[in-house]
């Protein structure tokens, strides 16, 4: 009699070993199925990084440029962590290679970039997901499926906060630019337009928004020039069934007791997620405040909370699913697709036009840039 079939496991590399490499790092180590063999980073601090997270008892091969990595061949799924402005070049050469792809968020730092990557991933029949993992922040996914099976009924309001820290420092500090990163509201705010398409279950019309430079890094030079990004913003988008969604973005707002807090109120009732304390709450309009649940959200599956609640090893394991499963180009069904990837990127161009040029800015005008 034939023995029992094992699944393979799946062999990643992941290019860029940064803060985000090593976090991505962390979660495959404590993913079944999942075999790191190879990083690739042109600094050697990073690799000493990837070398020690990774440990001595576990063969690691390592790579100053992703395309030697990439000519190596000995990886089924390839991880993209390296700084924003890369992403657009790396990308398209990993996907010459026949490799699974997460690439950290955002896709790219414009909507131009990522329509050339999205153009290079047609047809492939290997996954490519982005890593927009803030959706499956446990909290935040019991929120979304709620909200998807009706419970606060026709949705007419989204709104999102995040007061948080200012932006950590990085290799090279290439965060401290526009140019780098595409903005903050590109940078940091990917995530938040994602939720807000996911909840409303449209895409965005219109963009409009306010924001400034006001307490964080004025007193940085680099190479004698001062930081250019955002420290604060408020964000309100306009969709075409009538549904408004609003950001109101602080990184300079360290004493909070919840970093993030969503809610998504329809004619029926209001759903609400907090984090750090991964609490959800339900409420329905004719039970008044009096009937509003509250409860504490888990997620089983995580066996690794990292830096985002346990987010990131979902996203590994749903992307790992996907694999598995042969999802087509753009993602499969439990990967996050290119095309969310780009729309997150092109409501954050939107909202920084809107704030350099002082006006609305309609979706139409950003996607139209080739």
């Amino acid at each position: 009699m034939p023995g029992p079939q094992t699944t393979p496991t799946l062999r990643y590399g992941v290019v860029g070993t940064g803060l985000m490499g090593l976090e991505h790092l962390r979660n495959l180590l404590a993913l079944p199925g999942a075999a790191v063999v190879a990083v690739a980073d042109p600094h050697p601090a990073s690799r000493r990084a990837a070398r020690s997270t990774v440990g001595h008892g576990q063969r690691l091969r390592e790579f100053e440029d992703h395309r030697a990595m990439l000519e190596w061949g000995g990886c089924d799924a390839v991880v993209v962590a390296t700084p924003n402005m890369t992403h657009a070049e790396v990308l398209l050469d990993v996907l010459r290679h026949d490799v699974h792809v997460l690439v950290e968020k955002p896709l790219c730092t414009t909507v131009a970039d990522c329509r050339r990557v999205a153009e290079a991933a047609q047809g492939r029949r290997r996954v490519v997901s982005v890593g927009l993992e803030y959706r499956h922040m446990p909290p935040v996914a019991r929120l979304v499926r709620e909200v998807r099976q009706g419970a606060v009924g026709a949705v007419r309001m989204v709104a999102v906060r995040e007061h948080r820290f200012p932006f950590l420092a990085k290799v090279g500090d290439w965060t401290r630019f526009n140019r780098n990163t595409g903005g903050t509201l590109v940078e940091k705010c990917c995530h938040f337009f994602d939720l807000m398409n996911l909840l409303v279950g449209e895409r965005p019309l219109r963009v409009m928004a306010s924001g400034a430079q006001d307490v964080n890094h004025l007193d940085e030079r680099y190479d004698g020039e001062r930081p250019d990004i955002l420290d604060n913003a408020l964000v309100i988008v306009e969709y075409p069934g009538g549904a408004r969604a609003s950001l109101d973005l602080c990184m300079f707002a360290e004493a909070s007791a919840n970093q993030e807090e969503l809610s998504v109120v329809g004619d029926l009732g209001k759903a609400e997620a907090f984090l750090p304390g991964s609490v959800f709450r339900l409420g329905r309009r004719g039970d008044g405040p009096g009937g509003v649940v509250e409860e504490v959200v888990a997620d089983e599956r995580i066996r690794h909370q990292g830096l985002h609640h346990g987010a990131s090893y979902v996203e590994h394991l749903l992307f790992l699913e996907a694999a598995r499963g042969g999802g087509a180009g753009g993602g499969g069904g439990s990967a996050v697709s290119l095309d969310d990837g780009l729309w997150s990127v092109a409501m954050g161009v939107a909202a920084q036009t809107s704030i350099a040029e002082g006006r609305v800015v309609a979706m139409d005008e950003v996607l139209a840039v080739r």
